[in-house]
């Protein structure tokens, strides 16, 4: 089952069941999704049985999916919980910066912003260019009511969708914020999420793990920049709802990301964010040579099924200064 944001002139807009081929969808009978995922039990059947009556061109109100119209599946959320669970990426990033990738077989996470999540389509806007801003593709999970201490084996029945995140980062203002020993706050603006939630027997095979295993394909300014794959994390998702969940229940609509999905072999496969490509020469060139984004760049991303269908849609951005405010 795939579903959708639509703008309504309200902040958490309105939820829609999305055809599988993405051609068409239809008004949910829940408002909003955080609403269906608080009482997903009640849900579940009611979208269910909308997606079919959608597949088969009976549902009412069907109309063409227009993904400009969409915004993120959770326009805000109650939480957001990145974690960072490609070993690839997090030893490179230690070589690199000095800095530790141990968490003594724990995984790594922090609390990002989650009051708001830019549209697939939307605008990114940051302050300067100077702060070094990056794109991080990643696949993320979103759950319904977690009780504290609930077991990894457990914690797999309660993720109820899966998305895949651009996770806006500024790398000059990350290590400063690192060495407080605090998290990050100015390093870490709102993220991006692709328009379409699957549920994960969407996936099909793919699903497997507690992980996706699919390709993230990353392109800036019409190139590509790389294809990792996301089945290459070192902790699947439901060990990471497990992590979050050690010492406190996590609300219906709690969002987990992977991190930046990234694998052994990124020479060949290329990186989802600048930081690796960045990485990855300084370490066989001695010294960066790829610059970070700059207004008005593009970058988008999109994760497609072996049948060809775009699993979440696309996200396609570009960068822009922040709009004029009072002193």
């Amino acid at each position: 089952m795939k579903l959708a944001t639509l703008r309504s002139g309200e902040p958490d807009g309105r939820l829609f069941v999305v055809a599988r081929d993405l051609s068409a969808c239809a008004p949910a009978p829940v408002a909003t999704l955080q609403a269906a995922l608080e009482s997903w039990q009640e849900a579940e059947p009611v979208l269910r049985a909308l997606a079919a009556a959608v597949e088969a061109g009976q549902a009412p109100g069907l109309r063409p999916f227009r993904p400009e119209e969409a915004l993120a599946p959770l326009p805000r959320a109650w939480q957001w919980l990145d974690g960072s669970a490609f070993a690839s990426h997090g030893a490179l990033m230690a070589k690199v910066f000095g800095i530790s990738d141990h968490a003594e077989g724990r995984p790594l996470m922090y609390q990002g912003l989650s009051h708001r999540f830019l549209a697939p389509s939307e605008p990114a806007p940051f302050r300067s260019e100077a702060d070094g801003i990056d794109f991080e593709g990643e696949f993320g999970v979103i759950t319904d009511a977690v009780p504290a201490g609930t077991a990894p084996e457990a914690a797999l029945a309660h993720i109820r969708l899966v998305v895949m995140i651009n996770d806006w980062s500024l790398r000059v203002l990350g290590p400063r914020e690192m060495k407080t020993g605090f998290g990050w706050v100015q390093a870490k603006p709102a993220c991006a999420m692709a328009p379409i939630a699957v549920t994960p027997d969407e996936l099909g095979e793919a699903w497997n793990g507690g992980r996706v295993h699919l390709p993230l394909t990353v392109d800036w300014n019409g190139a590509r920049f790389g294809a990792p794959l996301g089945g290459a994390m070192g902790f699947g998702f439901h060990e990471l709802v497990a992590h979050a969940a050690a010492t406190r229940d996590l609300c219906a609509g709690t969002i987990i990301g992977s991190g930046t999905v990234s694998n052994e072999n990124y020479r060949e496969i290329g990186s989802s964010c600048i930081a690796e490509r960045r990485g990855i020469e300084m370490l066989d060139e001695g010294a960066a040579r790829t610059g970070y984004m700059r207004f008005g760049d593009r970058v988008r991303m999109e994760t497609v099924a072996p049948d060809g269908r775009s699993v979440f849609g696309v996200i396609e951005q570009h960068v822009v200064p922040f709009a004029a405010t009072p002193a």
